[in-house]
């Protein structure tokens, strides 16, 4: 060990999915049923390939109409005739990088936009829809009752933009796209609104006000200036949307029935009841490893300690052993390249090791002149530091010695001669790794630490 002289000047005080891939339907969906039809009243893009999916740009926070046509033939699905159906709407990512982290992204939506919803009803200008809730934990979703034999319009307004979810915001940036998805469903015996009937969805792009106008105009002059041999390969643009089957949202919680928030209601009055959710569970041990051994429950109560609760959902049937054959590809994949390194290190229970570690132990100048031979038997404290800063180096020498950063005015290393020599960054740079200090208090008008 190397034993170095620094002071301390201080006052004398004491001492915080999806991508929607093309829906794999069952082979014989040709001859499905399909019950019903919702048609969005938006224009697709000309831009568009033929085979490809089309798309669809919107306006951020204007109103567009979605109608709900009955398609069933005659004595196809007698037991709703004369009854309600449940319709949840949902705007979600169509890209498999953003489903995989759709909690968090929506949570960092919020923390940015405090109050705002994702998705609204327009409920004014709708039509037929009956008892229209919103959950005030589920930005992008809201549900209603309406009768298949009845004209009904659901006009909603989608208030984010494509570009809020870009990857790197430098300006001029393709946004992402999303998906409007319609879930319908039948009631069961019990009278609860959890029987599929039919999937449909679309692809859009959302735009700050009159941006889409200007997009589908960009557009179509530049399919107008394409040879017609290149035109042929492009699908025409239609007035209208028409939303393509696909598999039901796969969460548990578009069969939970019960009831959410109206738009009138207060979010007080709202139960929050999401499916599995992270329940704090504190021990001493708050960072322990996962064991192989652990069950769901006992996995999603080390994800919440070791701060992946976005992540809960996403891994709500994994046993620990589950987890821990995740390679670091598979967890970059669905939790991003950020967190899916800190979960994959987690797992494998790997410490990251400080930049510089220094020890210190705290002995009077007196002390230090009877017993300066006896400094082996002295207990010393480490200080990891990261940074290798002045600043850094105050605040741990504060929070160790139960004093306030401030009370330090600034420190020194006892030099050549006794000199003292002020502390800099650099310096600290160059401080060679578990190298031993003691500090001394030293009165006058202020209190000076001496460390040697």
């Amino acid at each position: 060990f190397f034993f170095w002289y620094l002071s301390v000047v201080v006052d004398v005080l004491a001492l915080p999915i999806f991508k929607q891939e093309e829906s794999n339907l069952p082979p014989d969906s040709d001859n499905k049923i399909l019950p019903f039809q919702y048609v969005l009243c938006a224009a697709t893009s000309p831009a568009v390939k033929l085979h490809d999916e089309t798309l669809t740009y919107l306006n951020q926070g204007q109103s567009y109409e979605i109608r709900m046509l009955d398609n069933r033939k005659m004595g196809e699905l007698p037991e709703i005739t004369g009854k309600m159906v449940k319709s949840i709407i949902r705007v979600v990512f169509h890209d498999r990088r953003l489903q995989y982290t759709e909690h968090q992204q929506l949570e960092g939506w919020r923390w940015n936009r405090p109050g705002d919803r994702i998705l609204d009803l327009d409920i004014p200008m709708s039509v037929g829809i009956v008892d229209p809730r919103a959950n005030p934990t589920q930005l992008n979703t809201v549900e209603f009752l309406w009768d298949p034999s009845k004209r009904t319009s659901a006009f909603i307004q989608v208030h984010c933009i494509s570009t809020e979810f870009t990857m790197r915001k430098h300006g001029g940036e393709k946004g992402v796209p999303f998906r409007i998805q319609i879930d319908t469903f039948k009631e069961n015996e019990a009278g609860e609104y959890t029987e599929h009937l039919h999937s449909a969805s679309c692809q859009i792009k959302v735009f700050k006000p009159k941006g889409a106008d200007r997009k589908q105009k960009t557009d179509r002059e530049k399919m107008e200036k394409r040879a017609p041999q290149e035109k042929e390969k492009y699908q025409p643009s239609y007035e209208t949307t028409i939303l393509t089957e696909c598999s039901p949202w796969p969460e548990v919680t578009y069969v939970n029935n019960s009831p959410s928030p109206g738009f009138g209601s207060t979010h007080n009055s709202f139960p929050v009841t999401e499916g599995p959710t992270c329940v704090p569970f504190f021990s001493t041990l708050n960072k322990q490893n996962l064991l192989p051994t652990a069950t769901p429950q006992e996995s999603q109560q080390w994800l919440h300690r070791n701060r992946f609760s976005p992540f809960c959902r996403l891994f709500t049937n994994f046993s620990g052993s589950d987890l821990l054959k995740l390679t670091r590809e598979d967890v970059i994949q669905i939790c991003g390249p950020a967190d899916g390194i800190r979960l994959f290190n987690a797992l494998k229970g790997r410490v990251v090791r400080p930049r510089l570690t220094i020890y210190v132990c705290q002995e009077s100048q007196h002390a230090r002149e009877q017993q300066h031979k006896h400094e082996n038997g002295d207990v010393y404290h480490a200080i990891y530091l990261e940074e290798l800063t002045a600043v850094e180096l105050t605040e741990k020498i504060a929070q160790l010695f139960n004093i306030s950063p401030r009370q330090i005015s600034q420190i020194f290393k006892q030099g050549p001669t006794g000199i003292h020599v002020l502390v800099s960054d650099e310096m600290i740079q160059n401080f060679q790794d578990e190298v031993c200090f003691v500090l001394d208090t030293m009165k006058g008008t202020k209190s000076t630490m001496c460390l040697f």
